[in-house]
């Protein structure tokens, strides 16, 4: 009788500490943070302003003060273009990452490429991101009416047909925040730097405010996969 009880008891014990140490499994990987890939260019990496002034430090403060856990990894490069984001996209990603944040396309304007060729590599980028089945929210760019209307007219459309049809989210104009302030150069001098092109750390502040919502479904999305 004794030694069935030792053995029972033992039993019991084993099974304790096997749920236990389940529990404390399950808990460590509710408790990781969903990691997302910010691909961009200037914007992204927060050109001529301090480390935490940058969009995705700015970011990262808005997504916590949601109460979201989330790792967003700088990924912009300044003066990349939807070419250079094509070629660094599959090094860039990690097998930890679970959503893809892509803001391209504004350099590409500045040297007046194609659109057709801007698209190309906007959907290589989703393709590869299917491919390893992330979540992504598609930032736009729209081109200035100095190009004429066919240019802006195609290459204002292929950030919401290319997100349409990779079943991705989308977000209209990474400036979306910016046009609370103003729409003309002289109206957004003050939340823009000296070269009229980088947002200031206020202006970055107004971007990520306008933005946050549609990194935030992203989030959602990524941590239901």
């Amino acid at each position: 009788m004794f030694h069935s009880f030792t053995y029972g008891a033992t039993w019991v014990l084993s099974k304790v500490r096997v749920g236990v140490v389940c529990l404390c499994t399950v808990t460590a990987a509710q408790a990781d943070p969903v990691e997302i890939l910010a691909l961009g260019d200037s914007l992204t990496a927060g050109y001529g302003l301090m480390d935490h002034e940058g969009f995705v430090p700015q970011m990262r403060e808005w997504l916590d003060a949601q109460g979201l856990e989330v790792r967003l990894v700088n990924a912009g490069v300044s003066g990349d273009t939807t070419a250079g984001g094509l070629s660094r996209i599959e090094w860039s990603l990690t097998p930890a990452t679970e959503g893809l944040i892509v803001a391209l396309g504004g350099n590409d304007l500045l040297r007046g490429i194609d659109p057709a060729v801007s698209r190309a590599n906007l959907e290589g980028i989703l393709r590869i991101a299917k491919e390893k089945e992330l979540d992504v929210l598609v930032v736009g760019m729209e081109a200035p009416g100095n190009y004429g209307p066919e240019y802006k007219a195609e290459f204002d459309a292929m950030y919401p047909e290319l997100a349409d049809a990779y079943d991705a989210l989308y977000f209209p104009r990474f400036f979306e925040g910016l046009y609370s302030v103003g729409e003309t150069p002289a109206e957004l001098r003050s939340v823009m730097q000296m070269d009229g092109i980088h947002p200031n750390a206020e202006g970055v502040d107004l971007i990520v405010e306008a933005m946050g919502p549609a990194v935030a479904k992203l989030v959602e999305r990524a941590s239901a996969e």
